[in-house]
């Protein structure tokens, strides 16, 4: 069970329309915390809440796409009533899988806004508050993607492993503070997202996670950052983490192809 006098009594999940956020989002429900759920599709998010308010509950909705430059500040201000104890940054899916040189450069860069840009202002805002109270939690979601660079996935590969070191350093500045952060890193899951894109999940020697055993895991281990690798992933994480950069990447970009069927 996730304490909601330690980590509550809001939490907020950015990225909670569906899979691995609605997952958190419903977990949180029933240990007793306020919900806070943002994402672009304004239908999921109110069939999110209806679930978490079926738990008992109080929900708020913030239907907004983190794209959009003033996502943070209308987040912000959407939130200014409530305690927010425990973050969870949940957006960050790959919304371009292209090849850099050929692709389109726009596109590339939004992966990178996505993962990177828009999420520092509300990591900021919302660990400076709980700094400031002395508890809190936050969660960042990353990528086994982000240990090794990946074709037709560079700029989302480089932004998790971005934001993976980021969070170790926030990590540290926040520890002394009793605001516990971990960056949880996700292999392949099977949520709506990654069905829609076609994947392929029934690949042998391909472990496949389920959103609901990420989310908690995700929870059990709040206080055991800088990062925490799903027990599905430990393997694979080490295997990319390995000297031999040339082979690893390559072997790296062997997997990808069977996934997403282009082999």
């Amino acid at each position: 069970m996730t304490d909601p006098n330690r980590y509550g009594p809001w939490a907020l999940i950015v990225g909670a329309s569906e899979g691995v956020g609605s997952a958190f989002a419903r977990r949180l429900a029933a240990d007793g915390f306020g919900v806070v759920l943002a994402a672009r599709n304004a239908e999921r998010l109110e069939a999110v809440a209806g679930e978490v308010q079926a738990l008992g509950a109080p929900s708020r909705t913030v239907a907004l796409d983190i794209l959009d430059e003033d996502a943070a500040e209308r987040l912000i201000d959407a939130t200014a009533d409530l305690e927010i104890g425990l973050l969870v940054m949940n957006a960050g899916a790959n919304t371009y899988g292209h090849s850099f040189v050929d692709g389109d450069l726009a596109r590339h860069n939004e992966v990178v806004t996505l993962n990177v840009l828009r999420q520092l202002p509300l990591l900021h805002h919302y660990t400076r508050a709980m700094v400031e109270r002395g508890r809190g939690g936050v969660i960042t979601t990353g990528s086994v993607a982000g240990y090794t660079g990946s074709p037709r996935e560079g700029a989302y590969a480089a932004s998790k492993a971005f934001l993976r070191v980021f969070t170790e350093g926030l990590w540290v500045e926040c520890k002394p503070k009793n605001v516990d952060v971990v960056h949880l890193v996700l292999g392949l899951t099977r949520t709506p997202a990654m069905e829609r894109r076609g994947l392929n999940f029934d690949n042998p020697g391909i472990p496949v996670s389920e959103p609901d055993d990420v989310a908690a895991e995700g929870l059990a281990h709040l206080a055991d950052g800088p990062v925490w690798i799903t027990e599905n992933n430990v393997r694979s994480v080490q295997r990319q983490s390995g000297p031999d950069r040339a082979a690893i990447v390559q072997a790296s970009a062997d997997v990808i192809a069977k996934v997403v069927g282009q082999r």
